[in-house]
């Protein structure tokens, strides 16, 4: 079960750290392209559309497409700038709502919380 989210969830001044897990997984078939021909798996090659030429991971970098052919150049390091601050993050239950309150559209994606570690005392001065 792969980690969504690690944070806490505080209730009042007692605050718990948790996981967010996924709690269905995707089923589905995976399948391979093969070579009618032969019967063997191809290779997906990285072939540059403008220069045509073979293109190796060395020279590839991560961008965000904003707009239409409008990118913004993403580091290595920027994005673990946001992981740990999505990690470092936590949720604060105000209040609890009933089932039917909430849109469906919101049920997208199953989750579990789980707790990794004892309660904890938060102190406010």
């Amino acid at each position: 079960m792969n980690t969504v989210w690690k944070g806490f969830i505080s209730f009042g001044l007692v605050t718990i750290p948790v996981k967010l897990h996924s709690a269905t997984e995707d089923k589905g078939i995976k399948l391979r392209q093969i070579h009618d021909k032969c019967k063997k798996p191809i290779k997906q090659e990285k072939v540059c559309p403008i220069c045509n030429e073979d293109v190796d991971s060395k020279s590839l970098v991560k961008r965000y497409e904003y707009a239409t052919d409008r990118f913004v150049v993403i580091t290595d390091a920027e994005l673990e700038g946001l992981k740990s601050d999505i990690e470092e993050k936590s949720v604060e239950i105000v209040e609890f709502v009933k089932l039917k309150e909430i849109d469906p559209v919101y049920f997208d994606k199953l989750i579990t919380w789980l707790q990794i570690a004892t309660v904890q005392k938060r102190t406010h001065c």
